[in-house]
Parts: C-alpha cells; structure tokens; sequence
C-alpha cells in the first residue's frame, strides 16, 4: 500500500539508534544551553557573562543546527520507511510538527540570539538577555515532552491510519478467508 519499501530489521534498528541518540543529545545541548544563559544572565561580572555567552555560540555554531537536523531527518525517515507513517498516529504526527517549529525557531531566533550575546561580549557590552532563558528552557520543555510521547505513544491513530488499519484487516481476512476455502477443498 505505501509507495516506499519499509526499512529492513537491521537498518530501522540502527536508524533509531541514531534517532534517538541525536535527539537525547538535542536535549542535553539544550539543557547545556540553558545552563550557560543563566550563568550569563546572573553573572556578577561582565566577564564571567561574556565568557558564557561565548560558549553559548561555540555550541551554537557547531551542534545546534546539525543535531536538529539530524533529529529531523532521522524520525522523518523512520516515520516514512517504516510501519508508523507520518501521518498515521498522532504522536508521530505531533512530533514531526514539534521537531520542525524547533529546527525552525533555532535556525531563526536562538542561533541568532547567541551570536548577537557573544559579538556583544567580545565588544564588553554584553547584556542579560531574558530570552536566551526562554528560548533554551521552552525547548527543553518541548523535547521532554516528544520524549514522553515517544515512549507513551498516545492517541491513536489519525483517520487515516485508521483506514489504512482497516483495509490492511480486510486484505488480511480475505487473505485468510480464501486460503482456508482453498485448503477445504483439497481436504473433502
């Protein structure tokens, strides 16, 4: 029924391997993030902020963008390639959403929000920035939240995996229903 050939047991494996490794990951360089905005926003010295909004860009500059997009290709893979569907269950579809509004927002606000703190700490002008707070403490928020819909898997499935569901029963049962028709007759 699906255009795209599902992913064999040994690659679906390694890929959530991957999927979930890079997205845990996501969260901790989230929490890493979150950790330096407060030292930086409650620094009793310009240069002890400076020096956290500094690390706050070398995070930003060399893992935000690639481990968001390696979270985002990698669950959109294994949503496509394998039996969950994109748009099959809610969860998946919840955090497919999630995860692209997160890439987007840190591609478009944070990153942005960091280079800006970090040329101002260079210059010795740096300034307490509330959103640096917000921003990694909303995203941490969210990213344990794809975590527990992940495990708990709620909702079900959308209307249509469950006409998917129902036609794969009926194909199924009339799979059976012939066999069986096929195997009385052999045996009268």
């Amino acid at each position: 029924m699906d255009a795209m050939r599902q992913l064999s047991r040994p690659a679906r494996r390694a890929l959530l391997v991957l999927h979930v490794a890079v997205s845990v990951g996501w969260l901790g360089l989230t929490v890493g993030l979150l950790a330096l905005g407060i030292t930086g926003y409650t620094a009793g010295s310009p240069e002890m902020a400076g020096v956290a909004y500094r690390a706050m860009k070398i995070l930003g500059d060399w893992l935000v963008l690639p481990v968001a997009l390696a979270s985002l290709v990698s669950g959109l893979v294994l949503s496509l390639r394998t039996s969950w569907g994109l748009a099959r269950y809610h969860w998946v579809h919840a955090k497919f959403w999630l995860t692209l509004v997160t890439v987007l927002l840190s591609v478009f606000s944070l990153r942005p929000g960091i280079n800006r703190l970090a040329a101002e700490a260079a210059a010795g002008t740096a300034r307490p920035d509330l959103g640096l707070l917000v921003a990694p403490s909303v995203a941490t928020a969210t990213y344990l939240f794809m975590t527990a819909i992940s495990v708990l898997k709620p909702w079900g499935p959308t209307k249509r995996g469950s006409r998917l569901r129902e036609a794969q029963s009926a194909a199924a049962r009339a799979g059976r229903s012939r066999s069986s028709g096929i195997e009385g007759a052999g045996i009268g």
